[in-house]
């Protein structure tokens, strides 16, 4: 019997997809527990539907992170910090002060896709990397500043 899997089932199949199942474990396992839908053709129909919007939707987001990572690498980000002789700063720079700078200029990204390896520790400019998609990166100007 072909069904139309609507969650992830361990060793069966994953969302959104269609696999022939014995009759069985189909009847009495997963369509009263609410895991799969028998694959008729309304149903498949639907599925279809489904994956192109979320095709579609998937697209949209790439575009706007690429959008995001042109401006971002337009930018030049100034983090002010206390420093000592020598342009060593008290302390350091983390991604926390980089996403708040940058909340400062009106573009709000999680502190979490900013990838700073090491915190800043020295006056200068630095570029810092963004992962905004998981195919899109950008390389991001931040100039530190003594206070």
């Amino acid at each position: 019997m072909k069904v139309i899997f609507l969650q992830d089932v361990k060793g069966q199949g994953k969302k959104g997809e269609v696999k022939d199942l014995s009759e069985g474990y189909v009847r009495n396992f997963l369509l009263p527990k609410g895991l799969a839908k028998a694959a008729s053709d309304g149903n498949l129909k639907t599925l279809e539907v489904q994956n192109a919007s979320e095709t579609k939707r998937k697209a949209k987001e790439k575009e706007d992170a690429q959008a995001l990572a042109k401006k971002l690498e337009e930018m030049t980000v100034v983090v002010k910090a206390k420093a000592g002789e020598g342009g060593r700063l008290f302390g350091a720079i983390t991604s926390k002060q980089v996403a708040e700078a940058l909340a400062g200029l009106g573009v709000k990204i999680d502190k979490r896709k900013i990838e700073l390896e090491d915190p800043i520790r020295t006056l200068g400019m630095t570029q810092v990397p963004v992962k905004l998609h998981p195919e899109v990166k950008a390389k991001l100007n931040v100039q530190t500043a003594e206070e």
